[in-house]
């Protein structure tokens, strides 16, 4: 459990901070039932990697993709938010926190009541028209898959290759999408990573940009990270416990400054 002095000093940093920034990674749904991709039971453990340039150009690799999608699919289609969301949730509420940037696809931090989080790799809740654009509800052409075994096309402009909205091995991260990660990492005066091992660039070199402009940065992760010895605070606890506890103690500072004196 995190200590209590380790809790009080990074809520009085909230407290103080007025461009605070969220960044999380696949740690963050641990919690929720979602097993870490790089963990003894995630998803690169049990397939191969279909490459984006070979989804893109054989019908074979896009039939292995919609299958592994859509076994992969189950494992966050019933799962909630669990305590650390509904404390990012409520702080953004508040506004002590300015915004999230997740490296996650499950789409937990806007089920939890999170405002337009900053998606770094895209969401699986979406489907993308990868010749026209359009996108779809996940959901249901999972479902068709499932039950035709056949890859779904584009209703838009009928022949048009379907995958996920997220970004895909060999893809290159949206532009607009890091570059306005990168602005916001910036201007961040505190940031706090979050269940994000930060071995995987270019998201992973975000929470550094805090530092170099002279922001805290704290981390909370299960494992030891490249990054820790860059922080100013460290926790290796879970997250949903240290969320609740940093959430309680900032609730008092809060509570205290508003206290008739």
């Amino acid at each position: 459990m995190i200590s209590t002095a380790s809790a009080t000093r990074i809520a009085t940093w909230l407290q103080e901070a007025t461009q605070a920034i969220i960044f999380t990674g696949a740690g963050m749904s641990t919690e929720s039932g979602i097993p870490d991709f790089r963990s003894p039971d995630g998803i690169w453990s049990k397939f191969r990697t279909v490459y984006y340039d070979e989804f893109m150009a054989n019908a074979d690799a896009r039939q292995e993709y919609w299958r592994q999608k859509s076994i992969s699919h189950s494992e966050f289609a019933q799962a909630v938010p669990n305590a650390g969301h509904q404390v990012i949730a409520r702080w953004q509420h508040e506004q002590t926190i300015r915004a999230v940037i997740t490296q996650n696809i499950d789409g937990l931090h806007q089920l939890a009541g999170n405002q337009d989080p900053l998606e770094l790799h895209g969401t699986a809740r979406q489907i993308l028209c990868q010749d026209c654009g359009a996108r779809y509800a996940a959901e249901p052409l999972v479902a068709e898959f499932l039950r035709t075994d056949v890859v779904p096309s584009c209703a838009a402009c009928t022949d048009g290759r379907l995958k996920h909205a997220t970004i895909s091995f060999g893809q290159s991260l949206a532009g607009d999408v890091l570059e306005r990660a990168v602005s916001w990492c910036q201007e961040a005066d505190l940031l706090l990573a979050i269940g994000s091992s930060l071995v995987v660039s270019p998201a992973a070199d975000l929470p550094a940009l805090t530092k170099q402009q002279g922001g805290r940065l704290v981390i909370i992760n299960r494992d030891p990270t490249p990054l820790d010895g860059l922080a100013d605070e460290v926790v290796h606890e879970s997250i949903g416990e240290t969320l609740l506890a940093i959430a309680a103690s900032h609730a008092r500072k809060i509570f205290s400054a508003l206290r008739p004196r």
